[in-house]
């Protein structure tokens, strides 16, 4: 019995200790769980400064001092409950002449353009070194207009700015931004006045039980390390967007997000391969959480009125955006950057599993897509084209494949381009890995070893850049096309890095240095400077260099929980900045379900890029001739509306927008569209609502206006409608709204094939008196707006 005993309370310690790492100070107990900062600040041993009041402001160089006061966390019981209040706090700091106990902090807004303004709260009266110049987060074109004399500096002067007693504000036709000296408050309007959010201040909790910390930061007991914790309202009805490529609920409102990279091992959970510090509300606001440390974003989950933003970082910096959807993911993209125009034949089909493993293999599937009919651009070779499965060395298996130049040849001759897979992880047993370690071009621990078995290649260092990029030069140099930028979601959080950062900020930059180090290498060696790589994560700024993709999905058919993941994942990332963006059809994990390949095939074509992966098999012919039947004709599909994939993918370059996007993007006026989760545009003017579900319908919400049947021709009205697809060739509800011009061309086995004097033009009308269309075609300078 004593033994017994025993064994318990050590496992109740154990379970306690792991739990305590769960929760506190941001530890996470495995690697693949996120890191949630939010038990940082509930931590009794932590000092809180609240803020407070403005104790000055100076209009001409928008910057003032911000009040802090001082408080500590005092538990409090009531009968059966306890609890904890904030409460004020003298200090004991030694010697007290030389610290201040409420103390006075810099505040700064600038003005960025018309919707846009940056604001700076500082916790330390050192200000962090801001080498903007050089953040990787920031577009090119952000950094010399914001550092130079462009036409962004004649935006800045479109704001108005006033102050008197009790105010500051910031006011412009889009929108004002009030700082209320006393209590302090930020308050975000519309330009008619409506308050759109504001922060919260200690006063705030005179009027409720919950005692809920307001806009604060901490000092850490343990270190004295510092971390700061905006604190805005959330209103009634209010809905957040945004996050990155979330796979939860796109209304973020009730949800907890944690924005620190992970691999989620697949789009089912609330792991983010590609977390993004960028969000917006439906009340006409958005925030870029300009930071690349962990941060917690808790929309109304522990208390139903507040957004609570804990984050590691101690200086909030934050770009404040105002306007609709299309106008905040305009702003948000040209202060991160924009995603460039991919070349046409990304745009077509690929063709993959993991993994093809030999010159002959790869050229067979070539051969099989070309005999049976089946549009395709690109073979991708993954995990086996090294001498040893997974052993990334940059070297094609010389036993198996001959003649890899050759290869590449005869694939680009039949209208094939190639893409090889690759990662910045390297095993002892690499043939690179000791010229890592003895080099210095690993991520190191606090000892000045390795962090992992593995050697992390330690991006922020230019002598890593540039070995790394060298031997990507030599495969595109040889023919390859693109790159496959795998993981890069395991740069050590204590990792010591070339930048002089620890990983506490550089692990979320590693996706941004990695997928930039690579697309640059690819792009500079390119014969026709072409820049493609397939990520699989990211952070803000990645979208620039395009594309990535969802992960590695399941393929469970009951549920179809992976494509269900995939789409709310592409929605949410298409809301994050990225223009671009890819999943694994079918399901990457085992073999895909008949079913469930069939009813993926149209979500897979109807977005941006299209990628058949996973498990073999995933080539049709494999499967049954029926099969192939069905994927040909989602292919040909495509194919026949290139030009409006084009034309619509170029339009998302320059705006910063999805091309699969969500419904209330395209009408953000109408109350129901931004309910919808399981349908999307494609671009601008075809809704596409996949079957989530065996069967033949489904009920599908449209906003108002005339939707006429893409297959069928049927005319549909806005709202909830029920739609059978059984006599559909393509087996998923395809609409296109009323007055659009849908361009076409005759089905090509590669894009290289198209032929663009060949266009027709389909109407789409219901009530409209006119039909509108775009076209841009390959070589073309900007968009045609077309007519009838």
């Amino acid at each position: 019995m004593k033994k017994v005993i025993l064994t318990l309370s050590v496992m109740s310690a154990t379970l306690s200790a792991q739990a305590q790492l769960q929760t506190n100070n941001g530890i996470e107990y495995l690697q693949c769980q996120a890191r949630d900062m939010s038990g940082d600040f509930s931590d009794l041993a932590n000092t809180y400064f609240l803020a407070d009041s403005i104790t000055g402001f100076d209009l001409n160089k928008g910057e003032g001092l911000l009040n802090w006061k001082r408080y500590r966390l005092a538990p409090r019981q009531a009968f059966n409950l306890n609890g904890y209040w904030p409460v004020r706090m003298k200090m004991l700091d030694f010697p007290d002449t030389q610290y201040d106990n409420d103390p006075n902090l810099k505040i700064r807004i600038q003005k960025i353009d018309d919707r846009t303004l940056r604001v700076t709260l500082f916790t330390s009266p050192v200000e962090p070194k801001m080498d903007e110049a050089n953040d990787p987060m920031f577009s090119p074109e952000f950094i010399a207009e914001s550092l130079g004399n462009g036409d962004a500096r004649l935006a800045r002067g479109r704001w108005n700015t006033s102050a008197d007693n009790s105010r500051i504000i910031y006011q412009n036709r889009n929108g004002v931004l009030e700082i209320q000296k006393y209590p302090f408050r930020l308050i975000l309007k519309d330009a008619n006045g409506k308050i759109l959010t504001q922060t919260r201040h200690i006063i705030d909790n005179d009027s409720t039980q919950v005692k809920l910390l307001p806009f604060n930061f901490i000092k850490r007991g343990s270190d004295n390390s510092r971390s700061i914790n905006p604190v805005f309202m959330l209103s009634p009805g209010e809905r957040i967007y945004g996050c990155g490529e979330s796979f939860t609920s796109l209304n973020k409102v009730g949800q907890k997000v944690n924005l620190s990279v992970v691999d989620p091992q697949g789009p089912e959970t609330d792991g983010m391969y590609k977390p993004v510090p960028f969000y917006f509300s439906n009340r006409g606001y958005g925030i870029f959480m300009h930071t690349s440390a962990p941060a917690t974003a808790d929309f109304g989950a522990s208390y139903i009125g507040a957004q609570r933003l804990f984050m590691g970082d101690e200086t909030m910096d934050f770009f404040v955006f105002f306007g609709e959807p299309k106008q905040i993911l305009n702003e948000y993209t040209n202060v991160t950057g924009k995603s460039p125009m991919l070349p046409l034949w990304t745009f077509g089909t690929w063709m993959s599993r993991i993994s093809y493993f030999s010159q002959k293999e790869g050229l067979e599937i070539a051969h099989q897509l070309r005999a049976n009919r089946i549009p395709a651009d690109v073979i991708h070779f993954d995990t086996g084209w090294f001498g040893v499965d997974w052993q990334c060395d940059y070297q094609f298996a010389k036993d198996r494949f001959k003649d890899p130049v050759g290869m590449l040849k005869t694939l680009k001759k039949d209208g094939f381009h190639t893409c090889l897979w690759q990662l910045p992880y390297f095993t002892p047993k690499n043939r690179y890995f000791k010229e890592l370690v003895a080099e210095g071009m690993t991520v190191r621990n606090g000892n000045g070893t390795l962090n992992y078995e593995d050697a992390v290649l330690d991006l922020s260092n230019p002598k890593t850049v540039t070995w790394y990029q060298d031997k990507i030069a030599h495969l595109i140099k040889q023919g390859v096309s693109a790159i496959k930028c795998d993981f890069g979601e395991a740069a050590p959080y204590d990792g010591l890095y070339a930048s002089g950062k620890t990983g506490f900020y550089e692990h979320n930059l590693y996706p941004l240095r990695y997928n930039k180090a690579l697309w640059e290498a690819v792009k500079a060696n390119s014969p026709e400077q072409e820049g493609v790589i397939w990520a699989r994560s990211a952070w803000a700024g990645s979208q620039r260099y395009p594309l990535h993709w969802g992960g590695d999905a399941a393929t469970n058919e009951v549920g179809s929980v992976g494509m269900m993941g995939d789409l709310r994942g592409g929605l949410s990332f298409g809301l994050s900045g990225f223009s671009f963006w890819s999943h694994d059809m079918g399901g990457f994990v085992t073999q895909s379900p008949d079913d469930l390949y069939r009813r993926w095939l149209p979500f897979g074509f109807l977005s941006s890029h299209t990628r058949a992966h996973g498990a073999p098999p995933t080539e049709p012919w494999l499967i049954s001739k029926d099969f192939t039947d069905a994927f040909r004709a989602n292919a040909e599909m495509k194919y026949q509306l290139m030009p409006y994939v084009y034309a619509q993918a170029k339009d998302c370059s320059e705006k910063g927008l999805p091309m699969v996007r969500a419904l209330f993007v395209e009408f953000p006026h109408d109350a129901g569209a931004w309910l919808v989760e399981d349908e999307y545009m494609y671009g601008s003017q075809i809704l596409v609502a996949p079957l989530l579900e065996s069967g033949t319908d489904r009920s599908v919400y449209l906003p108002k206006g005339k939707w006429i049947d893409y297959q069928d021709g049927k005319v549909y009205e806005g709202g909830y409608q029920h739609i059978s697809v059984a006599e559909h060739k393509i087996p998923c509800v395809i609409l296109v709204r009323d007055g659009s011009l849908i361009p076409q061309v005759p089905v090509a086995q590669s894009t290289d094939k198209i032929q663009w004097n060949q266009i027709s033009w389909k109407p789409f009308k219901a009530d409209a008196s006119q039909c509108v269309g775009y076209l841009y075609k390959p070589g073309d300078k900007e968009i045609t707006i077309i007519k009838q």
